[in-house]
């Protein structure tokens, strides 16, 4: 108990590190909370700064969800468990101790939770979101059409039928927060006005 417990601790404090406000200071980039979609994510870091920096915001935001999610595997946590210290992470990445509460949409992190909770999981969301992406080419669309289906796949994929409840509604709430997150981009694709992803320069 003490073990999820701290577990689920150090993943919501992982969480709160904002790896798009520390990649932007240390490449010396403009603050991505006030530049462009005024969005701490890799997203808008990719508009602001370009690709590399953008990758490595990517990365740091993605092993914020991966890592406790392995070190809960590691240490034999049940599926609850699992599933709080997930749900942890990404509250910590939306609602970051350390920036004032006030963090990214929270696609990376989730996607680092999923692949954390099984590699099949991860692969079929992130396969989803890259293709949506290709096609359209809106960043915004093709995270709420992974997300939506990740408790489906979740329910599908994960290996124990009889744990999978719990991790369902994980999913679910993480799908629901960063839907309600994306309510602006939401709003903008309803009237046509969400920006592409365009080739940005290294």
């Amino acid at each position: 108990m003490m073990i999820s417990v701290a577990l689920v601790i150090a993943a919501y404090l992982l969480g709160s590190i904002s790896s798009a406000i520390v990649v932007c200071r240390l490449m010396r980039l403009p603050d991505p909370r006030t530049q462009g979609s005024n969005n701490p994510g890799a997203t808008n870091v990719l508009r602001i700064g370009g690709k590399k920096p953008a990758a490595i915001t990517l990365v740091g935001d993605s092993l914020k969800g991966l890592i406790p999610m392995l070190l809960g595997h590691a240490l034999g946590v049940g599926p609850l468990a699992l599933a709080a210290i997930g749900l942890a992470a990404f509250l910590g990445h939306l609602y970051p101790l350390f920036f004032g509460f006030q963090g990214g949409k929270g696609v990376a992190t989730a996607l680092g939770v999923q692949f954390g909770l099984h590699w099949s999981i991860g692969l079929a969301v992130a396969a989803i979101w890259l293709f949506v992406a290709k096609v359209l080419k809106i960043s915004s669309l093709a995270a709420l059409i992974s997300m939506t289906l990740a408790p489906l796949l979740v329910w599908l994929l994960w290996p124990e039928p009889t744990e999978v409840r719990v991790l369902v509604g994980m999913q679910l709430v993480m799908s629901g927060l960063l839907v309600w997150r994306h309510r602006s981009n939401i709003q903008k694709l309803l009237t046509g006005q969400e920006g592409r992803l365009t080739n940005s320069p290294d």
